[in-house]
């Protein structure tokens, strides 16, 4: 009998905000609408307000502080993009866990991504996955992840109500709360 698929890593499913935008958009529904509130004469005039709902978890993002919808549907996406990181778990297997894309932004124990960057929230997301999956022990989650503790610490640091979310999970388990 052959064994080789043992050396394999094994293949985690693709956590939604690790999808490239299209392919997330054909599981969400985007609507357009008015905002109300300050903003000039054009603000009530054309319907730049954009939401959009991921249908499969009903999370939903908003963007209307922009003039343009285009501009305004980016800034949506990347807040669900977000928001689904921060929501959705996915189950990590035992055996090598890390992306591609983690493995290409993690060099040296350090991670490399500024929190602006369409990255960011894939990475959120995967740590935070293997955070839980250690039992929010962020020793072993960085054990796994092959990076340092610090770094995981500012990775998630970088978006507040991640580290708030983080930190209530774990006071809820009796751990102390991360300070960044």
């Amino acid at each position: 009998m052959d064994f080789d698929f043992l050396d394999q890593p094994v293949d985690r499913p693709i956590h939604p905000a690790a999808l490239d935008v299209e392919t997330l958009l054909k599981d969400c529904t985007i609507s357009r609408g008015r905002a109300s509130g300050p903003g000039g004469q054009h603000r009530n005039k054309v319907e730049t307000h954009i939401t959009v709902v991921h249908n499969p978890s009903g999370i939903d993002a908003q963007a209307g502080e922009r003039r343009l919808a285009k501009e305004n549907q980016s800034v949506a996406i990347r807040r669900l993009r977000l928001k689904l990181a921060m929501e959705i778990r996915i189950e990590v297997p035992a055996g090598e866990i890390r992306s591609q894309l983690w493995k290409s932004r993690c060099v040296k124990n350090r991670i490399v991504c500024n929190p602006k960057h369409a990255d960011y929230p894939s990475l959120l997301a995967e740590a935070l996955d293997v955070i839980e999956a250690c039992g929010f022990d962020l020793k072993k989650a960085s054990a796994r992840l092959e990076c340092s503790t610090t770094q995981l610490i500012r990775l998630i640091g970088d978006h507040r109500p991640a580290l708030e979310q983080l930190n209530q999970s774990r006071e809820d388990r009796g751990l102390h709360r991360l300070k960044v």
